[in-house]
């Protein structure tokens, strides 16, 4: 017999996507589950996330991270402090043909993400134990994603040198950050997302690097 909790938790994911429009196969809606199960059990251990209950899980980390995929731009992308894997390993998930490096401070949540690439077979993923000051690379990113992570000054004046010209940022952010925004000469955009079953505010803010 089915755990009717793990049906009523993939029939949420997949309500989710089709709200978003977003067209997945079977078999990568089960990585982004067995990734959020893993997500779960490390983080008995790891505490890696302050949401343990699967169907905000899905909610919170999965559909959450999936509202920004028509923002990404090229084939190579950065996701800076990336904690316990969002928005970076379900972007990888649904773009398997595009290369995610995920960057992280934080020794416990690099060998958690190494561990998932491993386990789901994300040849797509590489991970970097790294503060975003000190993280040197000979490699430019199309795109440098970020949720609610430092301020947005401080990701403009640090990550410069690692986004191609015309490359972009797309930072997560809940309420629209105005007063962070103030200061910023580069040419962005603020757009409202909308995450299924989710009330509180969320935004992407889109900078240019020109």
């Amino acid at each position: 017999m089915k755990n009717k909790n793990l049906d009523m938790v993939a029939q949420h994911l997949i309500d989710g996507l089709s709200e978003m429009r977003l067209n997945l196969s079977t078999a990568k809606q089960q990585l982004l589950l067995d990734y959020m199960y893993l997500l779960k059990k490390w983080n008995q251990t790891y505490n890696l996330t302050a949401i343990t209950d699967e169907m905000q899980m899905v909610t919170y980390h999965l559909l959450d991270s999936l509202t920004i995929t028509a923002y990404i731009k090229g084939s190579s992308i950065l996701d800076v402090g990336t904690g316990g894997g969002v928005p970076g390993i379900p972007l990888a998930i649904f773009y398997p043909e595009k290369q995610f490096t995920l960057l992280d401070s934080n020794g416990k949540k690099t060998r958690f993400l190494r561990h998932v690439a491993h386990q789901l077979g994300l040849s797509n993923v590489s991970v970097v134990h790294s503060r975003m000051e000190e993280f040197a690379t000979p490699v430019s990113f199309d795109t440098i994603t970020a949720r609610a992570v430092k301020s947005i000054d401080s990701l403009l004046q640090w990550t410069p040198s690692l986004l191609v010209d015309n490359g972009c940022w797309v930072l997560m952010k809940g309420v629209n950050p105005h007063e962070e925004l103030q200061n910023v000469t580069l040419p962005y955009q603020v757009v409202k997302l909308q995450v299924p079953g989710l009330d509180a505010k969320r935004h992407v803010v889109l900078i240019n690097n020109i």
